[in-house]
C-alpha cells in the first residue's frame, strides 16, 4: 500500500517534510520572547527596591503573581488544545501576553504592574504549553526529544539574554527601572508575529488523523483523572523542580549574589546568566542522547540530584558562585530535556493538551506558592544587604523542595524500570512505518 501523499494530513507528511524545521523555528522564537518577559522582574529586583521602595514580598509576587491565571486556566487551555489545535491556542496566547508586557512596562502604580504581570500570566503557561503539543505533532515520537530539546534550548537563550541584559542593555538601566521592561514589551511583540506565522503555517498542513483535534465539540473533563502512575510521578517531578529552580533563579538569585556574595549587578546578572548559557549548548546533547540511548528515568534522577548539591554548594561552602551555577546549569540541562519529551511519550498524542494542562496548573500553584513563600522568609528573617544572613532560611526551603524532587522522581525510575513502564528506559523508540509499507 503506498503512502499518504503530501499534503493529505498523512501521518508522514508533517514528520518528514523540510516544513517541519521552519515550525520548530517559529516555535523557539515564541517561546523565546515569552522566556524573557517571564524572567523580566529578577534584573530590576534592587531597582524596584531602590526606586520604587518595593519590599521583598512585592517584589516576589510580581514573578508569583504570573501563575495565578494558571491555577484556574491551565487544565481549560490544555483541553483547547486538544479541541482547536495548538497554533491556534499559541496564536492568542501571543496576543495576550503583549497586551500584559505593555501593562507592566507602563508599570505605574504597582497595581497597574501587578496587573501586567497577571495578564502576562494568562499567557504565559498556554504558549508554553500549546508550543510543546504543536512540536511534538510536528515530530515523530523517535525524534521527539532532540526536538523539543533545540526548542527549550532557544527559550533559555531567551533567560540568557534577559540575565546579560544588565550588560548588553546598560544604558537602559541606568535609565532606571522602567526602560528594560519597555525592551521585554517589545520582544513579545516580535513573539505574537512569530504565532501569528506559526499559525497560517500550521493551518496549510493538516496532522496526523491520530493527533488531530477532538471532532467533538464538548471539552471532555473526564479525562483528567485517566493517567496512570507513571504519569502522576512525572507531574510530581515537573512540579517540585519548578518550584525550586525558577522562583530562585528568575527573582532571587541575582539579588542573593548581590547581598551575600557581594557581586555587582552586572557580576550577578553574568553568574546567574551561567545556567541558562549552559542550557542553551547542553539541552540538545542530552536531548540527542535520550533519543539514542533511551534511559530517560535514570538521566532525570541523575539531574534531580544535582539540585540540593547546588544549594550545599552555594551556601555552605567558599567556592566560586560560578560552581554552583555549573552544577545547576548541568541539572537544568539535563531535566527539562528529558522531562517534557518522556511526558509525551507517557501520554497518547489526543489527549497530551489536557496532560500538559494539568502539568501547568499545578506547576503554577507550586511556582505561586514557593515565591510567595521565599519571600516571606526572607522578610521575616530580615535579609537584604545589611543582613545578609537572612538568607539562608530561603536557601533552606529550596533544599527541602529539591529533596521531595529527587523522591518523585526516584519513583518515577523504579516503576519505569519494572513490567508497568512505558519504555522510558529502553532506547530509540520505534519509528514510524516509511511511506510504501504497510
Amino acid at each position: 500500500m503506498s503512502g499518504p501523499a503530501a499534503g493529505t494530513g498523512g501521518g508522514e507528511d508533517r514528520t518528514t517534510s523540510p516544513l517541519r524545521w521552519g515550525v520548530l523555528g517559529l516555535a523557539a522564537v515564541a517561546i523565546f520572547c515569552s522566556y524573557y518577559e517571564s524572567d523580566a522582574i529578577g534584573p530590576i529586583a534592587d531597582l524596584l527596591g531602590r526606586q520604587r521602595g518595593f519590599t521583598q514580598s512585592q517584589i516576589g509576587d510580581l514573578t508569583a503573581v504570573i501563575s495565578l491565571p494558571n491555577m484556574l486556566l491551565a487544565v481549560f487551555n490544555g483541553l483547547l488544545i486538544d479541541r482547536y489545535g495548538p497554533a491556534r491556542v499559541t496564536l492568542w496566547a501571543a496576543a495576550i501576553g503583549f497586551v500584559g508586557a505593555v501593562l507592566t512596562a507602563i508599570g505605574t502604580p504597582y497595581e497597574l504592574m501587578w496587573t501586567g504581570r497577571l495578564v502576562f500570566g494568562v499567557s504565559e503557561g498556554a504558549i508554553f504549553i500549546s508550543l510543546v503539543a504543536g512540536v511534538a505533532r510536528w515530530f515523530s515520537r523517535s525524534g521527539i526529544a532532540l526536538a523539543t530539546a533545540i526548542f527549550l534550548c532557544l527559550a533559555r537563550v531567551g533567560s540568557f539574554a534577559l540575565d546579560t541584559s544588565p550588560s548588553w542593555a546598560r544604558s537602559l538601566y541606568d535609565a532606571g527601572w522602567q526602560p528594560p521592561l519597555w525592551l521585554g514589551a517589545a520582544l513579545t511583540g516580535a513573539g505574537l508575529v512569530a504565532a501569528v506565522i506559526f499559525r497560517l503555517l500550521d493551518s496549510t498542513h493538516a496532522p496526523p488523523m491520530s493527533a488531530r483535534p477532538a471532532e467533538s465539540g464538548q471539552l471532555n473533563w473526564r479525562g483528567i483523572w485517566m493517567f496512570d502512575l507513571s504519569y502522576w510521578y512525572i507531574l510530581g517531578l515537573h512540579v517540585l523542580y519548578a518550584a525550586v529552580f525558577f522562583p530562585f533563579r528568575q527573582t532571587y538569585a541575582i539579588e542573593y549574589l548581590q547581598h551575600v556574595k557581594g557581586l555587582t549587578l552586572q557580576e550577578a546578572g553574568n553568574v546567574n546568566s551561567g545556567v541558562f548559557a549552559a542550557a542553551v549548548f547542553a539541552t540538545p546533547l542530552f536531548g540527542l542522547l535520550a533519543d539514542r540511548f533511551g534511559r530517560r528515568a535514570m538521566m532525570l534522577t541523575v539531574g534531580t540530584l544535582l539540585l540540593p548539591v547546588t544549594f550545599i554548594v552555594l551556601s555552605l561552602t567558599n567556592l566560586t558562585p560560578w560552581a554552583s551555577t555549573v552544577l545547576m546549569g548541568v541539572s537544568f540541562s539535563l531535566v527539562p530535556a528529558i522531562i517534557w519529551p518522556a511526558t509525551t511519550l507517557l501520554v497518547e498524542p489526543r489527549r497530551l493538551g489536557t496532560a500538559l494542562g494539568v502539568i501547568t496548573l499545578l506547576q503554577n500553584v507550586g511556582l505561586w506558592g514557593s515565591n510567595r513563600i521565599a519571600g516571606w522568609l526572607a522578610d521575616k528573617a530580615g535579609a537584604g544587604p545589611a543582613h545578609p544572613e537572612g538568607y539562608a532560611t530561603m536557601i533552606w526551603f529550596f533544599s527541602l523542595l529539591s529533596l521531595a524532587a529527587l523522591t518523585s522522581v526516584l519513583l518515577l525510575w523504579r516503576r519505569e524500570s519494572g513490567p508497568h513502564g512505558h519504555g522510558l528506559e529502553v532506547a530509540r523508540v520505534s519509528p514510524a512505518p516509511r511511506a510504501g509499507t504497510a
